[in-house]
């Protein structure tokens, strides 16, 4: 006996539904005589009266009454799968998981999740805020798929690409007298309440570097552990501060101002991964994401 094929299943599942050929025909946008060759074409095939015709209408015959209910479960089977498809695609019961440095967090990660949210708006999103000495656990124990930092996370497990090339800046409290040049010197901030980082952390040590390589000691009245603390800090005049441009991307930034340095200083952001981990395709949406928002971060205010 020969195998049954998938296109006389769908044949056979249009007559069941529709009762007749013509309907049958409609239901698949194909002309009626190809449909009443292939049912008899299948029931020759198969050695089977499959339909019993009654009135003009197409009947299932009870002798194929098994056949009839294995075609409606392989239906069940398509619908659902179909289903599950769907909401994959917009992550239902799926959650991604990731992370990004505080300086990323503070706008970046935000504006890169609205993008992602917009493509899957059910899919659960666990971001976390990891130091760099933190990284490598994250990623080793696959606490998530992926983490975005401004340094490269060195570890013989961990793959490092860079996504972004950015700038140091200055921070200002409006209103101050430095905030009325196009730019200022490291030379002129030195001499302000400056507040920071502390200089032997690594994010630290990538924003005091314009200081050091200028000759001049960044002393700060001021230390706090995060980027986003820095700008508090300046926000509410108690000194100013040299960070990442990442880090104070934001369309309209109240009671800071931003300003280029003249010892121009840049800074690198890197995508970093488990060395050989498969990433979803929630994944690899995301940094797509980020990607795009870490190269648009300077056109907002530069």
């Amino acid at each position: 006996m020969r195998e049954i094929t998938l296109r006389q299943v769908e044949v056979i599942r249009a007559v069941m539904l529709r009762g007749t050929i013509s309907g049958a025909a409609e239901l698949l946008g194909v002309s009626a005589p190809g449909i009443s060759r292939l049912v008899k074409h299948t029931e020759e095939a198969l050695g089977l009266r499959l339909f019993e015709r009654r009135a003009g209408l197409f009947v299932p015959s009870v002798e194929a009454s098994r056949v009839f209910d294995q075609i409606r479960e392989v239906y069940k089977g398509v619908e659902n799968l179909q289903a599950a498809l769907e909401s994959l695609q917009k992550g239902e019961e799926v959650q991604l998981s990731f992370a990004a440095a505080p300086s990323i967090a503070q706008a970046i990660a935000a504006r890169a999740i609205r993008a992602v949210r917009a493509r899957y708006p059910d899919l659960y999103m666990d971001l976390n805020m990891l130091r760099i000495e933190e990284t490598a656990d994250y990623l080793l124990l696959e606490r998530g798929e992926f983490v975005i930092m401004s340094s490269a996370v060195h570890n013989p497990g961990i793959e490092n690409q860079k996504l972004a090339h950015g700038r140091v800046i200055a921070i200002l409290p409006e209103g101050h007298p430095l905030a009325a040049r196009e730019a200022v010197s490291v030379r002129d901030l030195a001499k302000e309440p400056l507040v920071g980082i502390e200089p032997s952390d690594p994010y630290g040590r990538i924003v005091t570097r314009p200081f050091r390589e200028a000759g001049v000691e960044a002393r700060h009245s001021m230390r706090g552990r995060f980027a986003q603390t820095i700008v508090s800090l300046v926000r509410n005049g108690l000194g100013v501060a040299v960070i990442d441009e990442f880090s104070v991307a934001e369309d309209i930034l109240p009671g800071v101002v931003r300003k280029p340095l003249l010892e121009e200083t840049s800074i690198d952001i890197y995508l970093v991964t488990k060395k050989g981990r498969q990433l979803s395709n929630f994944a690899e949406y995301s940094i797509r994401q980020f990607r795009r928002e870490l190269n648009e971060a300077g056109r907002l205010w530069g």
